[in-house]
């Protein structure tokens, strides 16, 4: 979805009435421990977590106020197949919190600095919501190692930035009661029926980070210019989107001619908690969409 429309739906609660959605066992507090830290290009201290092998690392890109264990399921899943990178942006989970300025720039210098120190070579990046944009900024600043870009339930439209005086107006309900204001984002942002036990999993760690992120991240959405951004990214670009909101694929192109997007009907903002499974089959069939194209030259 937009900026725009993200921001404004975030904050609507949603009712109930369809069936349960969500892996039960991800509602208990599931953990991705910590492999080692490398510091970002302004010295903050990144974690991540780095499993399995083979000559395409994939690297999870979480969302707003979240970490990488939004991407435990994925881990469990898929690590006897690729290599499987999770970072915690600056601000968030075990990475450091002593940065001055919170923005989708600086999160793309976190991801660099994790490939760099790992030596990764051939990368897919795949970002959930705030991860999104990090991502297709964080390809254009690989040169030539990122293969493709994967939005999760991001990049929905290319064209439409927040204007700067609205993204205030939002940054300014978190500044006032954060609490509430990410309850009622969290809320909004799970299809109705998710597993409630899910949603409870989430607040829990999203509303346990520094509310002056949440102010940053939609302080930056104030007239990002989100279209630069997909033309320099350099890679093919995919999204795997639910439908709680239209994912533009026909205006993206316009932008983008190399997009596409597949919607998981019935899924919310987080595809990859709600419905694990057939998340994870299409995420593998877009990587070897991606494996087969032949290397951009760097």
């Amino acid at each position: 979805m937009d900026f725009r429309t993200r921001a404004t739906c975030v904050m609507l609660a949603v009712a109930a009435g369809v069936p349960a959605l969500g892996n039960a066992a991800i509602a208990g507090e599931r953990e991705l421990p910590v492999s080692g830290h490398v510091r970002s290009a302004d010295g903050v201290e990144i974690a991540y977590t780095d499993r399995g092998a083979g000559p395409v690392a994939i690297v999870f890109i979480h969302g707003g106020l979240a970490d990488r264990s939004f991407w435990a399921e994925q881990f469990a899943g898929l690590a006897g197949r690729y290599r499987l990178v999770a970072l915690d942006l600056a601000g968030h989970g075990a990475s450091g919190r002593n940065r001055e300025a919170m923005t989708i720039a600086a999160w793309a210098s976190d991801v660099r600095a994790v490939v760099d120190a790992l030596g990764l070579r051939r990368v897919v990046l795949v970002g959930n919501s705030l991860g999104g944009p990090v991502a297709l900024e964080a390809a254009a600043l690989l040169q030539g190692r990122a293969i493709g870009v994967i939005g999760v339930d991001t990049l929905h439209l290319a064209t439409q930035p927040m204007p700067a005086a609205e993204a205030h107006a939002r940054a300014e309900a978190f500044r006032k009661d954060f609490a509430g204001s990410c309850h009622a984002m969290v809320e909004a942002l799970f299809h109705p029926g998710t597993y409630p036990e899910l949603r409870a999993w989430a607040e829990r760690r999203m509303c346990a980070a520094p509310p002056a992120v949440a102010v940053a991240m939609m302080e930056g959405f104030g007239g990002y210019d989100i279209a630069r951004a997909f033309r320099n990214a350099g890679v093919p670009i995919r999204a795997i989107n639910g439908d709680l909101w239209p994912t533009r694929t026909d205006v993206n192109r316009t932008v983008t001619p190399d997009f596409d997007a597949v919607i998981m009907k019935g899924a919310g903002h987080y595809p990859m908690l709600e419905r694990p499974a057939e998340f994870n089959r299409l995420l593998v069939d877009t990587v070897r969409g991606f494996e087969g194209r032949p290397r951009a030259k760097s």
